[in-house]
């Protein structure tokens, strides 16, 4: 059980930075599943060191494909630096999967049983200030920003022995203004390329945060990208896949 008051203490980092922030383009770059830090107060929640090195407590090569989009791009980009064990910063508070219990068959023991105030200490402390500070960003931007969000999922789950074989996904729920153009730009750029919509899951209000809240609540154009993570744990492939992501960015 964790300590339901202030979460972070003095020797803990920020949950949020922001890289480039006076980039000149109108796009926006989240990562909100790219550190695998714990607080000092929580520990690894009882996980073996290969446990939390695994997709489930972070996205594998995510924040590097980032990194390499924001300095292509001369965007700005705001990342998040606590596992997505501790709090998921791409779910709703009400979301049940918010502080899994269990992640892919891996049990997480220091998030059994957790009150409604501890679940909120973490919240407070993570999510919110990381979603307060895209919100500022965005504002900063007006109406003109375009928001993407950099993912990556695992080829395969463990909890149901599935191949995913796409290379990459574009995830939208209501509005797929920038996906429709994205697809057929990132395709005829890069030829035998697997592109689909709304894989390797169906965004909604439940299992997303950013597309809901700071794309489709301010109307702006907005995608989540997810990138297959076997091709992007290296530097080298994330600078690849920043490149191929960045020069279907500009085409559209």
């Amino acid at each position: 059980m964790t300590d339901p008051s202030p979460l972070l203490g003095p020797d803990d980092q920020s949950p949020v930075e922001v890289t480039n922030p006076n980039g000149a383009s109108p796009i926006v770059l989240l990562c909100e599943h790219a550190g695998r830090a714990f607080p000092r107060a929580l520990g690894p929640l009882g996980l073996s060191d290969e446990a939390s090195h695994r997709h489930i407590a972070w996205d594998i090569g995510a924040e590097g494909v980032s990194r390499a989009l924001a300095g292509l791009l001369d965007a700005t980009l705001v990342t998040q630096r606590y596992s997505r064990l501790v709090v998921d910063c791409n779910r709703p508070f009400e979301a049940v999967d918010l502080i899994p219990e269990v992640a892919d068959l891996e049990p997480i023991p220091g998030n059994a049983g957790l009150t409604s105030a501890e679940r909120r200490a973490r919240f407070d402390a993570i999510h919110r200030p990381y979603h307060d500070r895209v919100a500022q960003v965005l504002d900063a931007r007006g109406p003109g920003a375009r928001m993407v969000t950099i993912h990556s999922f695992t080829p395969m789950l463990r909890r149901t022995g599935v191949a995913r074989p796409w290379h990459l996904g574009l995830l939208y729920i209501h509005d797929d203004r920038l996906a429709r153009r994205l697809k057929p730009a990132l395709e005829a750029q890069n030829p035998g390329m697997i592109v689909a919509y709304n894989e390797p899951y169906q965004a909604d209000e439940i299992s997303d945060y950013a597309l809901p809240v700071h794309g489709e609540g301010r109307g702006l154009e907005h995608v989540m990208i997810e990138i297959r993570n076997d091709l992007i744990a290296t530097p080298a492939g994330q600078a690849e896949w920043a490149g191929k992501i960045a020069a279907a960015l500009r085409a559209t």
